[in-house]
């Protein structure tokens, strides 16, 4: 018999804070292996023998896999019972991460990346749904905010602490780690959790008769977001439309993306429930915080980048540039998961686009001689925005859903976070190697004897170096070079500026959206219409 707790988990005295650490750990661990791995393929490649080009798909198969797994969590969340199938998922990640520890070749470490991914794909949208139930609509606030932490901390963290471990053990090591924790995890979440009545009643509902798999649905939805990820991931590589794999990979993606809609359209045990797509709130909410994982991630693997190209950071000292906002997370989330109890989450998602917008903007200031502390202190003014977004818009997300499509919502909003960061990577990453090119071929107009301000230039730098002891050949030659290399410099600056630029007046112009939605206030004065069962 199912226990009052668990039929209405928000009576839980205190339980409840207990079981959101532990979930939004979960996460934690889950976000952490993407970008933790990612600074150590150096060392995995030159361990297993593997070129560069090929230890990507350390990456490659563990993002595929993640984006295949993800859409179809919540239904095998509903058919195997949540709690039944989070801990299945911490197991498989674990082992996953085990093997991908032992590894002795790249075949077998990608094989099993591939497994990590597909486990770790149900770990987000269950915790965050685990949550939703958990905690009544007033303290939603908070729990969100503790899952926010895990999945905002995790990549920002990632680079410096893989950076440290990989120097100080080995690459090994960013993969065993997950074991003991992993343990732990499961542990906790079978005495912790339960499942709440409704998703006890669904499961009890399908196990009345043979459970049907949409094997079509399923097909159709992993070729299509696997295809997506690849083409998004491996796109700049293979320059993009002109390589015939990611034409193909394009064209797969968006045939079985439609079909996958019109096929699951009407049918009685949907594989992803589009119904809460029903709820305009929904789909602004969904709309947002893929806005969120693009801004999110995309300045995370940026500002890493740039200051090591340009300015010489090391990777280490790269991954500190954006440490203080990571840890500046944890304090501003609980503050917000408060706020977001006591005024409208509308009006926190507008301070948070106006933060995050004008810190984009600051970033578009920047020269050569902007020193490590105005980088980190402009990337701390960036987080404080992004806090403030990530609470509000999940709680609004859920205004108007009916509890027993929570496994969807969650699905489907981590789902649009997950796909942001994925398209704003690839988008900025073409973005940045464009408009390097265009402003390169640009400076290089003004390198021409005719030229007044390149003679001066050129002939202060051969005086330069004939001081130095060069003779006059070397001394041009010399200076030629260097003027290339301020070329390169301050064309790749021009680029990440114009960058951070498109991207802060994109994040401001969301809060046009913003009157479109409903406040809590508005829900309390009258619910939404019911949404109908499928096939109704």
């Amino acid at each position: 018999m199912t226990s009052v707790a668990a039929a209405h988990p928000e009576r839980r005295t205190g339980r409840q804070w207990l079981i959101a650490p532990v979930v939004a750990f979960a996460t934690f661990m889950e976000v952490l292996d993407f970008s933790i791995a990612n600074v150590a393929l150096v060392h995995i490649a030159g361990s297993l023998s593997a070129g560069r080009e090929e230890s990507t798909w350390v990456l490659t198969s563990f993002m595929v896999a993640n984006a295949i797994a993800l859409p179809a969590s919540g239904w095998f969340a509903s058919v195997f019972g949540r709690k039944r199938f989070f801990l299945a998922c911490i197991a498989g990640f674990s082992a996953a991460s085990l093997v991908c520890g032992l590894a002795t070749s790249l075949t077998w470490l990608v094989v099993f990346r591939v497994v990590q991914g597909l486990a770790g794909g149900g770990l987000q949208p269950v915790a965050q749904s685990i949550l939703a139930d958990a905690f009544p609509p007033s303290q939603r606030g908070m729990a969100f905010a503790m899952y926010g932490i895990s999945v905002m901390f995790a990549p920002a963290i990632g680079p410096t602490l893989g950076g440290w471990i990989t120097d100080s053990f080995s690459w090994h090591w960013i993969f065993l780690i997950n074991v003991p924790v992993g343990i732990v995890l499961f542990l906790l979440v079978g005495v912790l959790v339960d499942d709440p009545e409704h998703v006890e009643a669904e499961r009890r509902r399908r196990r009345e008769s043979p459970i049907r798999i949409d094997y079509i649905g399923f097909g159709l939805l992993a070729l299509g977001f696997g295809s997506l990820q690849f083409m998004l991931d491996q796109g700049q590589t293979r320059d993009w439309f002109a390589s015939d794999v990611i034409l193909a990979a394009l064209v797969v993606s968006v045939v079985a993306l439609v079909s996958f809609v019109l096929w699951d359209a009407g049918r009685e045990d949907p594989i992803l429930d589009l119904r809460v797509f029903r709820s305009w709130n929904f789909v602004v909410a969904s709309f947002l915080m893929f806005a969120l994982g693009l801004a999110m991630f995309t300045s995370t693997v940026l500002l890493p980048v740039m200051v090591q190209q340009l300015f010489g950071y090391t990777a280490m000292l790269a991954g500190l540039v954006i440490s203080p906002g990571a840890f500046l997370i944890m304090p501003v989330m609980p503050l917000v998961g408060r706020l977001v109890a006591r005024f409208d989450p509308r009006i926190l998602i507008l301070f948070g686009l106006v933060m995050a917008s004008t810190a984009l903007f600051a970033m578009t200031g920047i020269t050569m001689q902007t020193d490590f502390w105005t980088l980190a202190s402009i990337r701390m003014h960036q987080m404080i925005g992004l806090a403030f977004l990530f609470v509000p818009i999940t709680t609004l997300a859920y205004i108007g859903l009916p509890r027993e499509l929570s496994n969807a919502a969650s699905t489907l909003i981590n789902l649009s976070r997950n796909l942001g960061a994925s398209v704003g990577i690839a988008l900025v990453t073409t973005f940045v190697a464009q408009r390097s090119q265009h402003h390169h071929a640009r400076l290089v107009e003004h390198v021409a004897p005719h030229d007044p301000a390149y003679r001066e230039m050129a002939d202060a730098l051969v005086r330069k170096f004939e001081t130095s002891g060069a003779g006059p050949a070397d001394a041009l030659d010399r200076a030629h070079a260097m003027i290339a290399r301020m070329i390169d410099q301050q064309s790749s600056l021009m680029a990440y500026i114009d960058c951070f630029y498109v991207q802060a007046v994109a994040i401001a112009a969301l809060a046009v959206l913003l009157v479109v939605m409903r406040g809590r206030r508005q829900q309390s004065a009258g619910q939404a219409a019911p949404i109908e069962p499928p096939g109704a």
